[in-house]
């Protein structure tokens, strides 16, 4: 068995339920959930294939107020195929910068 090495550069915390933290959006309007998020990057899903390496302006919204990041896709697979439904994607993205607000967890 394989020790698996840890490369998180920060504390990642998945938002809170029923809260603004827990949604985003791409800069072109397309809606996102927040699944994890820490200060250097986020786990997101969407109905969008988000291609690895391109990059992307994203909308979060901690603790109740905008912030523009741009972001770089660092990975993106089918996450699930719900019947009669589209596709959802879960991806992984780098800030170029770190998100500030909401994030201690």
């Amino acid at each position: 068995m394989t020790e698996r090495t840890e490369r998180r550069y920060a504390l990642r915390i998945a938002p809170p339920l029923g809260v603004a933290a827990g949604r985003a959006r791409l800069r072109t309007g397309r809606e996102l959930t927040v699944v994890q998020l820490s200060a250097t990057g986020a786990l997101i899903e969407s109905d969008v294939r988000l291609l690895p390496g391109t990059h992307h302006e994203i909308h979060f919204y901690p603790e109740g107020q905008r912030q523009l990041v741009r972001t770089r896709i660092v990975r993106c697979v089918v996450s699930a195929l719900p019947a009669g439904r589209p596709v959802v994607y879960r991806a992984a993205v780098a800030f170029g910068v770190p998100l500030v607000g909401g994030l201690e967890g």
